[in-house]
């Protein structure tokens, strides 16, 4: 029985995949018939899509009580965003990087890292027992993100969602291609969309945990491995495919979008639903997350301005490398 649940990750993950990028389309066709703007539908509806995977993922493990995957699926799949992602797609062709990317959506993705970093560190400074906490290896919980923090993050996206809008006013040249349906189409493949998601993100999770058990290692590196870049899969193949169409800036705003997305938005409302628990490890994950969001700021302007070239991909592909080789040694 064991085994069967942990087999069920491959259509756990597939069906998180098909169910979303089902859902993106039908939901855009509907959303057009109603004289939605392409752009608005684009900075809704489909960075939506793209992170429903995660956002399934989290709210099922947040009903489940398994929080430590929750916090393990964001955070991993940030990481995997900048690193695996954009590393992957500046392999293809040179990212360029516009100007509101730079001076607005990477600092407000930092932003979201850094909540969650003072969030956590907040709880590391009112913990009683140090010398439990100071023990590199140890996975006790020590404190949690709470309603609370979650409130102030879902706060912050719907300001997120504001400047997406004012954004959108001003762009006359868009190139959106979104699929033409039939109404009764539209509305069929959307809730088939959603039901695959909710089924895939039920075996994704339970697999998760399994595999955890089984193999006596923590939830929280099944997250931040398998399940991180199985749900991170809808960004890759955007990204990927937009970079080699020449499209680099539609591959770095979707990256970035899609970490302001999973901090502000999925983890914000999985925090009101249910406190997560949070350990030192936790704490030095979300360190590197802020690092790596830096290093890509300033990776900006090192090599060539505005631009990720070959050079920062390899880099970037590497230190994900390393980064893994430690999740794993870890354990």
């Amino acid at each position: 029985m064991d085994l069967i649940t942990i087999l069920l990750i491959v259509p756990g993950i597939f069906l998180l995949l098909k169910g979303a990028n089902l859902f993106v389309d039908s939901a855009s066709s509907l959303a057009l018939r109603f004289k939605i703007k392409p752009i608005v539908i684009g900075l809704t509806v489909v960075a939506f899509g793209t992170s429903f995977p995660e956002l399934s993922v989290n709210l099922l493990s947040a009903f489940d009580g398994n929080t430590d995957i929750a916090l393990g699926n964001i955070v991993g799949s940030n990481i995997a965003n900048i690193l695996l992602i954009l590393g992957m797609s500046a392999l293809f062709t040179k990212l360029t990087v516009e100007k509101n990317t730079t001076w607005k959506e990477i600092p407000l993705s930092f932003l979201g890292a850094l909540f969650l970093f003072l969030f956590v560190f907040q709880n590391f400074l009112d913990a009683r027992d140090f010398n439990q906490i100071l023990n590199l290896s140890s996975n006790n919980f020590f404190g949690s993100i709470t309603f609370t923090h979650g409130v102030v993050l879902l706060l912050v996206f719907i300001i997120f969602l504001y400047y997406t809008f004012e954004l959108s006013k001003g762009k006359s040249d868009d190139t959106t291609e979104i699929k033409s349906m039939k109404l009764s189409k539209s509305i069929g493949l959307t809730t088939l969309g959603l039901v695959m998601i909710i089924f895939g993100g039920k075996f994704t999770v339970d697999s998760a945990v399994t595999m955890a058990t089984i193999f006596g290692v923590s939830q929280g590196l099944i997250a931040l491995t398998i399940v991180a870049v199985g749900t991170s899969l809808p960004e890759l193949v955007t990204s990927v495919v937009a970079s080699r169409k020449g499209q680099g800036d539609i591959a770095v705003g979707n990256v970035v979008g899609s970490n302001i997305f999973n901090i502000f938005f999925i983890l914000g409302t999985t925090a009101t639903i249910k406190s997560i628990p949070v350990n030192f490890n936790n704490l030095l994950d979300i360190i590197f997350l802020l690092i790596v969001t830096i290093l890509t700021f300033v990776s900006i302007f090192v090599f060539e301005k505005n631009k990720l070239g070959r050079k920062e991909g390899v880099a970037m592909l590497g230190l994900y490398f390393i980064y893994t080789v430690y999740l794993i040694y870890r354990g």
